[in-house]
């Protein structure tokens, strides 16, 4: 998902990343990095050591790459960081694991505020601090763009990590965390009318996956998971297809309504459509699972649909709404918008 013009944010004085040696600028970064509780040798040699007590590691990466993925003209460094570090968190989260530890590429522009990338540092270790994680290093490079690689690694605690390969016909499909306030956000933010909904702009600037429902899903019988990142239709067929199955999702209106609700306002100041960001938005970073039927549900999450046989004018992949196709576009798609 891209963000476009917005009304600039004011900068802050002083000195500029060219003011500064690059050790002089990881020593404004170092600061505001928490260790993290499996770290055993953080940041200052080549690379980190962290304890790794399952004998297995979870390990993925991302990156946010400016003017494509967030604009400093609304994003601060702190919502950057923030972003950044939560994106790739949910990822762990997904597998069930817990995460343990980030590191972090930084690319940075001459004339950047050196106090914009002390920000990102304050949003990478306040996200990192919800879940005990560390940001344990990584590497510092100039460029003609803000550019922010986050590699993330996870301790499954002795689980089984959850595929999306899992689900079979008959389980529920249950959703932890929101959905459309992201896409409802970016969608102001682009009108310029961002003071309309206050509330959507923070979950598009910050998004709050709820992390802690990956490793609760592990552990309540999840049989499939993941991040929703570019959108319910969009990932829920990414894991139909895994799977070799159809996931049908209930009627919004019914097992939706309050993300519906929560995005309407927004949806009548720019002449959108709820149910188009609600099913086709991303970057909530919510946790789409599925568990066998009859299974209590982990708290957190809710019950969205069933997963079904793949039949002759339903292949495996597929995902219906209230039983039939949706007409909402499903999601972003990086090269083509």
């Amino acid at each position: 998902m891209t963000d476009r013009a917005a009304p600039d944010l004011p900068d802050a004085a002083g000195p500029t990343v060219a003011d500064l040696s690059e050790d002089g600028l990881l020593a404004r970064i170092f600061p505001h990095l928490p260790a993290g509780d499996r770290t055993l040798l953080g940041p200052g040699d080549d690379a980190a050591v962290l304890a790794a007590p399952d004998g297995r590691f979870v390990v993925s990466t991302d990156v946010l790459v400016e003017g494509r993925h967030f604009r400093r003209a609304w994003s601060t460094g702190e919502d950057v960081g923030w972003r950044a570090a939560m994106q790739n968190l949910a990822d762990v989260a997904a597998m069930g694991a817990r995460p343990t530890a980030i590191v972090v590429s930084l690319v940075v522009p001459a004339d950047l505020p050196v106090t914009w990338v002390e920000g990102l540092a304050r949003g990478l270790g306040a996200a990192c601090s919800t879940v005990g994680a560390g940001v344990v290093g990584g590497d510092l490079s100039g460029g003609d763009l803000v550019v922010v690689a986050v590699t993330v690694h996870g301790d499954l605690g002795g689980a089984a990590p959850v595929l999306r390969s899992g689900a079979r016909p008959g389980d529920v499909v249950a959703l932890a965390g929101t959905v459309g306030r992201s896409a409802a956000g970016l969608a102001l933010l682009d009108a310029g009318c961002p003071d309309v909904d206050p509330a959507v702009v923070a979950v598009h600037r910050r998004p709050q996956p709820p992390l802690a429902a990956g490793p609760a899903a592990a552990v309540g019988g999840a049989t499939a998971m993941l991040d929703v990142s570019d959108g319910l239709l969009r990932d829920g067929a990414r894991l139909a297809a895994a799977s070799g199955v159809v996931i049908d999702l209930g009627d919004p209106a019914d097992v939706l309504a309050d993300d519906l609700a929560a995005v309407a306002g927004a949806a009548a100041a720019v002449a959108a459509e709820p149910v188009a960001w609600v099913l086709g938005g991303g970057e909530d970073h919510g946790l789409l699972a599925t568990f066998p039927a009859g299974v209590v549900l982990p708290a957190g999450f809710r019950q969205v649909g069933v997963v079904r046989e793949p039949g002759v004018d339903r292949e495996a992949g597929t995902v219906l709404v209230g039983g039939a196709r949706s007409g909402v576009r499903s999601g972003w798609e990086h090269f083509r918008g």
